[in-house]
């Protein structure tokens, strides 16, 4: 699938990502050429289609000209926003809700926590919040990392919650 491909291709799994730098018409124009020639032999070739109803264009930048794109002769749906391996990513890359949905998640398994064990010692919760809690706060932050005094805030009061 990789071969004569212009744009930068990436695969996990049951997941292919095409993206292209579209400042000039040359971008847009090579990846609907990859999207055409090498996406859809390979899906002729290898005889797997791609689901039209899951793929997505999602317009990065504020000067993104925002150009539609086929797959098959279909027309490829605009989304603002894609959650892509646990992580939500908006057009203009900020990470504000990726920090709100943490927070909600580890929020939630704190409840459950507190919900079905009775005791409230250092020696029982602290594995528990390293296990279960903490995962939730920590999946890729590297790359959702808070960008904005809100949103450390918020996940601030999720890591103080067990200590209340």
């Amino acid at each position: 699938m990789d071969s004569g491909i212009e744009c930068a291709l990436s695969k996990f799994a049951d997941n292919t990502k095409l993206c292209g730098a579209v400042d000039m018409l040359e971008g847009r124009d090579a990846i609907q050429k990859d999207l055409d020639l090498r996406l859809e032999r390979w899906d002729h070739v290898n005889h797997m289609k791609f689901s039209k109803a899951k793929c997505k264009v999602l317009h990065v930048g504020q000067r993104n000209p925002k150009h539609s794109y086929r797959l098959s002769r279909e027309w490829i749906e605009s989304s603002p926003e894609e959650k892509d391996l646990g992580v939500l990513i908006d057009e203009k890359l900020n990470m504000s809700w990726q920090c709100a949905l943490a927070a909600q998640e580890a929020n939630h398994v704190l409840g459950c926590i507190k919900s079905s064990v009775t005791s409230r010692s250092r020696e029982v919760i602290l594995p528990l919040y390293c296990g279960l809690v903490r995962p939730h706060l920590e999946y890729c932050v590297q790359l959702w990392v808070p960008q904005y005094r809100r949103d450390i805030e918020l996940l601030e009061q999720v890591q103080r919650r067990p200590r209340s």
